[in-house]
């Protein structure tokens, strides 16, 4: 996300209004992870073409699937609504990176029908990724193998919910930490890429030598796959996200050393504060 208050004064100027919160992020990071269509639906098209005109041309939005055709309809009927959501994107063009469809957790194989029916249907010209926290996908069992399968026959990346961080340490009496468990799925990571776009959602910890600790294994993974030529996605949370932007640009810049890739620029924020 990017619009979030809360950052002002170090990702965003101290007085920043919220309209400027996109430019400013995008000066920075180049993707974001777009919950706001999982909860609101399609976006109204003047709000589109806002972020159509603050985005650069190498930015990437990834949006996930309104929870109401994934969680309320379980991508059942849903194709004429489907066409009206990536339809109303469009302003984006080429700055829309992989739509991202979360599954519930209780979606399981038997369900893999729904799927596959939408994967069939989805247009070429827009990426894909698919989320699962059905436990039996997470077996190595045949359940698994006819996820994989499916997301590898039709070209769509499984995103990697690493979870590890946060359920390192017990809550004890902190009610972020403990909010933080109760909202994301406790599941086993899996490492793999079935398409070119592979999307790690890294969730981490308050102790940053918690984060260091689990994004080691990481940054030869990521740079192995950027090295064959893929495009992975990294998004960083933390339990209250408040300081996501500074956790994201540490494990950048630590994957940045071992990649060769460019430094992220300053932030507005703390560029503003230097001045005075």
């Amino acid at each position: 996300m990017w619009a979030n208050a809360e950052w002002r004064g170090g990702l965003y100027a101290r007085h920043a209004p919220a309209e400027a919160f996109l430019e400013d992020y995008a000066q920075v990071f180049s993707s974001v992870e777009g919950n706001t269509t999982f909860y609101s639906g399609a976006p109204r098209q003047a709000t589109v073409d806002a972020w159509a005109r603050q985005a650069p041309a190498d930015f990437r939005f990834c949006f996930k699937l309104p929870s109401e055709l994934t969680h309320e309809r379980r991508l059942l009927g849903i194709k004429d609504d489907l066409e009206i959501f990536l339809e109303r994107l469009a302003p984006l063009h080429d700055r829309l990176g992989p739509v991202m469809v979360q599954l519930p957790r209780d979606f399981g194989a038997e369900e893999l029908p729904q799927l596959e029916t939408l994967l069939s249907n989805w247009p070429q010209s827009i990426p894909c990724a698919v989320e699962v926290r059905a436990s039996e996908f997470f077996h190595k069992g045949m359940a698994e193998q006819q996820l994989n399968r499916l997301l590898i026959t039709h070209g769509v990346d499984r995103v990697m919910l690493d979870v590890r961080p946060l359920f390192s340490t017990t809550a004890e009496n902190d009610p972020r930490l403990y909010r933080a468990q109760q909202e994301k799925p406790k599941r086993p990571l899996h490492v793999l890429s079935t398409a070119s776009s592979p999307i790690i959602r890294f969730i981490g910890h308050f102790d940053w030598s918690i984060n260091e600790r689990y994004f080691e294994p990481w940054i030869n993974c990521l740079s192995l796959w950027i090295n064959q030529g893929k495009t992975p996605f990294l998004f960083v949370h933390t339990p209250d996200n408040r300081q996501a932007p500074q956790l994201a640009r540490h494990l950048y810049s630590r994957l940045a050393a071992a990649s060769s890739l460019l430094d992220l620029n300053e932030f507005p924020g703390e560029r503003q504060n230097t001045l005075f």
